[in-house]
């Protein structure tokens, strides 16, 4: 394997700190802007570093490059998973189950991590306080315990409704909002 340019390591090291930092990668026009650099410039190093096995790219798809080693010989190991998008609910059935999801998001830490179970909701109307818009999706954490006032989703016979939690309600299947993730 031949070995990177300097340039091409800042590159690199540019992709995979903003990508830790942020939990997705750049753009190349961000790298480019970091860099003060063209796209075209920008687009030859990720070439160069794709054919040397450091970098992979989908085309025609935004925010598509992915570290796969970062050292020449570490291989970058992010840990993700299938999260259903929960868009209708049938009491009588588990609420992570086939019937409930009408997609999956593929998504990746810092925004999930091993061990927990998330699903997703896309919002039907806007949590204006809370930054969240209608059509956004919002990953939840199954957990025990809701704080005043986070994002919830709150089970109410077979409707599914996020909300900012009061601390006085009595719903069932309470579970805490994560982020927005689109």
């Amino acid at each position: 394997m031949k070995a990177l340019t300097d340039r091409q390591r800042e590159v690199l090291d540019f992709i995979t700190r903003y990508t830790d930092e942020n939990g997705f990668p750049p753009t190349v026009r961000e790298i480019g802007e970091n860099f003060s650099i063209s796209l075209r410039a920008v687009q030859d190093h990720i070439a160069a570093c794709q054919k040397k096995g450091y970098l992979s790219q989908c085309q025609k798809r935004s925010r598509s490059i992915r570290v796969l080693k970062f050292d020449g010989s570490s291989s970058a190991k992010t840990f993700s998973m299938r999260v259903p998008v929960i868009s209708k609910f049938d009491e009588n059935k588990p609420l992570i189950c086939e019937e409930n999801a009408s997609s999956y998001l593929i998504l990746s830490e810092p925004v999930v991590c091993q061990g927990k179970s998330f699903f997703a909701v896309k919002t039907d109307a806007a949590l204006k306080d809370s930054g969240i818009l209608e059509g956004d999706f919002v990953i939840f954490e199954f957990t025990d315990s809701v704080a005043e006032g986070q994002i919830s989703a709150v089970v109410n016979g077979n409707v599914l409704v996020v909300k900012n939690y009061s601390a006085g309600e009595k719903s069932a299947g309470i579970m805490k909002g994560l982020v927005r993730a689109y």
